[in-house]
């Protein structure tokens, strides 16, 4: 069974990182849900983590998302919306068609995006082409938990690589030098 994401904009009072203070923002959140109603509810439960003990949410606006598929990935902290091209040689016409999905997801950068939407259809047959990544407003995604022990462990993996921090890689002059040497020397 496929999932349904409906894109909740939610009204909140929010600790400003670089002020101190807080302020209201609305920002869109991604629930996995099978109505409006149980989005709403779903919301809410999931927002309760963001705020203090009396404060409340407004819910501006709830809308089904166009998200073939989510994929999160370790170490990125920004969700990116990824136009993918199939394309089909259709035999009665003669012509190539194309048909787009958009997947939702996890990077640091554009490229970083990119090249993780890459290894989300490594396992693809089809031809396809990747014509649009662009960063999307998206804070959050809560994925649907039935409670099942069997997915238990699917819940846990896609939380961890949701919430993985960045790691930012400083290079090893030492190293650099060395390697740059034995490329050009061969």
């Amino acid at each position: 069974m496929s999932a349904t994401w409906y894109e909740c904009k939610v009204k909140y009072r929010k600790l400003d990182e670089a002020t101190g203070a807080q302020k209201i923002t609305t920002e869109p959140f991604l629930v996995d849900a099978v109505s409006y109603t149980e989005a709403e509810s779903r919301i809410t439960e999931e927002m309760a983590a963001y705020l203090r003990e009396g404060e409340e949410i407004k819910i501006t606006n709830i809308k089904v998302a166009n998200y073939a598929e989510i994929h999160p990935f370790e170490n990125s902290d920004r969700w990116f919306k990824c136009k993918v091209a199939m394309i089909a040689f259709d035999e009665e016409s003669g012509k190539e068609r194309k048909t787009n999905l958009y997947l939702l997801i996890q990077g640091n950068d554009v490229k970083e995006a990119f090249e993780n939407t890459v290894i989300a259809m490594k396992d693809t047959m089809a031809e396809y082409t990747i014509p649009a990544v662009a960063e999307s407003p998206i804070m959050d995604v809560f994925p649907y938990f039935s409670g099942e022990e069997s997915e238990t462990k699917d819940l846990e993996k896609f939380i961890a690589l949701k919430d993985s921090v960045p790691v930012h890689n400083t290079t090893d002059e030492k190293l650099e030098l060395a390697d740059s040497l034995t490329t050009s020397a061969e």
